[in-house]
Formats: C-alpha cells, sequence, structure tokens
C-alpha cells in the first residue's frame, strides 16, 4: 500500500511538473523576433514559382506568407510595365497594390508591449498615391509617398503600435482609387522591432535622448528610416519623441552615416516641416539647461546648415561650423521652467539638399539631447537676489 501510494505521489509530482512547463514553452515561442517577417521581402517563391511578368494574385495563399485583398502583383526587378520601369528597393521581387487592395500577415506579439515596423515604399504612376499601415483593433496611419527623399526612388519608413492582444494583424492597404491600374504602391522589406522605452537618468529629464532606441534598422540599406508625422509620444518608433509635422525626419545609424556618439542619431529634412519634440518633467520657476550635439550626417548635404532649438519660452538658432577637424559641436539653451512639463523641440532651419544629387533632401544632425536643472546656477541667482534685496532696504532706513 505504501509502495502505491508512493507511485501516485510521483505520477501527482510529474503532472504538476509538465504544468509548470507548458506555459513558460508557450511563451517562449508566442512572441515575433526581431527582424524581416515571415517573407517579409517578397523572395518566397509562391506555389508556381516567380513569372517574368506580373503576377496578379487574388486569394488567401497567392503570396507564401500574406493574405491578399484585391489585386496585387508580385513584381520581378527591371520589370517594365507601360513606359516605365517598376522599383522593386531591395532584391529582385517586390509587390504593387492596386486600387483598394491590401495584404496582411498576423504576427504573435507580446499583449502591451510596442513594436515598430519597418517597411520599404516607392510609388508608381500615380500623383497621390499612399499607403495606409494599420493593425487590427489598433493604430492606423496612412503615408505619402509624393515626397522622395533620395534619388532612388524609394524610401525606407517606420511606424509603431501597442499590442493590445497576443496577436497582431498587420495590413498595408492602397487607399487610391485611380484609373490606370497599373499605378499603385510598391511595398517591400517588411521588419518588426520590440521596443523598450529607456530608462531617465538622475542628470538628464529626456528620454532617449541620445536616439539608441528606435526601430528595425536594414544592414545593408544607406538610406536610414524614415519616421512620418507622430503626434503620440507614447507609440513611438522613436521612443519619447513626436514628430510634429507634415514631413518625416530620418534615423541614421553610424553604419552609412557620420553620427556624433553612438550608434543611432536624427537627421533633420524639410525645415520646419521637419519637426521633433518631447516633453520633459520640470519645476516651475526653476532654471534648467538643454545641451545637444549639433553635426553632419557625411551625405554630401550642402551649406548652411543650422538648427533652431527650442526650450520652453525660449528659441535659438544654431549654425553649423565645427572647429578643425571636429564633425560636431556643443550648443545650449538655458531657460526657465514654466510648468511641470516642458516642450523641447528642433527643426532644420533651412531645406537643404546633397551636392550630388538636388532632389534628395537632406540637413544637420542632432544627437546627446540633454536637459537638467542648474541648482548652483539658480541658487546663486537667488542668492544675488536676496543681498539686492537687503542692500535696498537698509539704503532705506539709512534714508
Amino acid at each position: 500500500m505504501e509502495g502505491g501510494m508512493t507511485r501516485r505521489l510521483a505520477l501527482l509530482g510529474l503532472c504538476l511538473g509538465l504544468l509548470l512547463l507548458a506555459p513558460s514553452h508557450l511563451a517562449s515561442a508566442a512572441a515575433v523576433e526581431d527582424g524581416l517577417l515571415s517573407n517579409g521581402d517578397f523572395e518566397t517563391a509562391p506555389a508556381g514559382g516567380f513569372v517574368k511578368s506580373a503576377s496578379v494574385a487574388e486569394g488567401a495563399s497567392s503570396i507564401p506568407g500574406w493574405t491578399i485583398n484585391g489585386t496585387v502583383e508580385l513584381i520581378s526587378a527591371g520589370q517594365h510595365q507601360g513606359g516605365m520601369i517598376l522599383i522593386v528597393p531591395q532584391g529582385d521581387h517586390a509587390i504593387r497594390l492596386g486600387n483598394d487592395a491590401s495584404i496582411g500577415q498576423v504576427v504573435q506579439v507580446e499583449k502591451g508591449s510596442e513594436y515598430a515596423i519597418t517597411f520599404s515604399a516607392a510609388r508608381t504612376c500615380a500623383q497621390l498615391e499612399s499607403l495606409n499601415v494599420s493593425v487590427l483593433g489598433g493604430a492606423s496611419q496612412t503615408v505619402d509617398l509624393q515626397t522622395l527623399y533620395n534619388i532612388e526612388g524609394w524610401d525606407a519608413y517606420a511606424l509603431a503600435f501597442q499590442a493590445t492582444d497576443e496577436q497582431a494583424r498587420l495590413e498595408f492597404r492602397n487607399p487610391g482609387m485611380e484609373d490606370d491600374p497599373t499605378c499603385g504602391p510598391i511595398l517591400d522589406n517588411v521588419a518588426i522591432k520590440k521596443l523598450f522605452t529607456p530608462d531617465k537618468s538622475k542628470d538628464n529629464v529626456v528620454t532617449n535622448g541620445d536616439f539608441e532606441e528606435g526601430p528595425w534598422m536594414f544592414p545593408n540599406t544607406s538610406f536610414g528610416v524614415l519616421l512620418p508625422t507622430n503626434l503620440d509620444e507614447q507609440t513611438s518608433a522613436l521612443p519619447g519623441w513626436m514628430i510634429e509635422s507634415n514631413r518625416a525626419v530620418r534615423f541614421v545609424d553610424s553604419d552609412q552615416y557620420t553620427v556624433p556618439q553612438g550608434k543611432r542619431a536624427v537627421e533633420l529634412l524639410s525645415g520646419k516641416e521637419g519637426i521633433i519634440s518631447q516633453m520633459v518633467e520640470t519645476t516651475p520657476q526653476k532654471e534648467y539647461s538643454l545641451t545637444f550635439t549639433l553635426g553632419s550626417a557625411g551625405d554630401s548635404c550642402q551649406p548652411p546648415m543650422a538648427v533652431m532649438a527650442f526650450a520652453g519660452d525660449q528659441a535659438q538658432n544654431f549654425h553649423y561650423s565645427p572647429m578643425g577637424n571636429a564633425t560636431s559641436q556643443t550648443a545650449n539653451v538655458t531657460f526657465t521652467a514654466r510648468a511641470e512639463r516642458t516642450r523641447v523641440a528642433f527643426y532644420s532651419v533651412y531645406y537643404n539638399t546633397r551636392s550630388d544629387d538636388h532632389s534628395s533632401l537632406c540637413g544637420p544632425v542632432i544627437d546627446d539631447v540633454r536637459v537638467w536643472g542648474l541648482n548652483g546656477a539658480a541658487g546663486l541667482k537667488a542668492s544675488i537676489g536676496l543681498l539686492l534685496s537687503i542692500v535696498t532696504i537698509v539704503g532705506l532706513l539709512l534714508f
């Protein structure tokens, strides 16, 4: 009897052990890894293989890894359509979305976490082409493809969303209805990255001031990643920051660009139409210093280059004029906080283009943004004010 009881206890312990292991296994398999989505570069051949001309796909399984609604063309590099050559951003294949057509994929995510989607896009022939990117039950944003930021005819973009469930359905849709069915945006290289919001340091109230945390960047592209308008700092592809204006800024890394420090930085484009900002926590009536590094991206951007920096009610213009062999310089704005949250913001003063490509927008680079309280300076100022008040009172009494 004792032996039977021992066996039953051992069996019960084994069952409990399996139950404890099961959730851990399921959790580790749930979240998608950073990088390309399944067939995110569209280089996996369909069941019938790749064909030389555009293959019109209508159905749920025409393109491996994706579901399709409407007419979606799988195009090849160098393919002609009408009188033009269709642009394939990278590799040999991409897809073109017809009128009101969409392509989507379900990814496993961690509920409550934030993610950035990076993708490459190009326009074909319509005057008002755009691409709507949405997450079922969550974020939805339309990216305007009219402005080109490099001579290649395509750009990489990044958008962010917060996962509301353990699955997220990503969808890319062409919202246009053109008379010419050969027009429509081209999509390629779809990747995902889980975002983390860096902790603030004791001597800096700016979140992600060194720009080291941001969206996925493809290692073999030299155009960086564009961050279009985003007015929610809580769900941003660049954690902590908002893109306030109707043009993008460029997220760059040191593999392809000159970065003042660390691995990543932000290049300001399109003058006042490319504003990056953040609301930081401050103490009313306390003095602060805003410092940042101003530099050149090393992408042949034509001078003059300058940045307008805002801190509360203070605004100051800084021209890029490094000394000697330096490629960057430090700028400083002193301000007095008027509220518990203070806006800091930056934009390029000029509309700059590259000397080797007058159609490509560029601009100055900012990095290492810091805001900290000037306790010593504030105390000194208060002491001087108190001393002057005492001198004034004594003078009046003597008079």
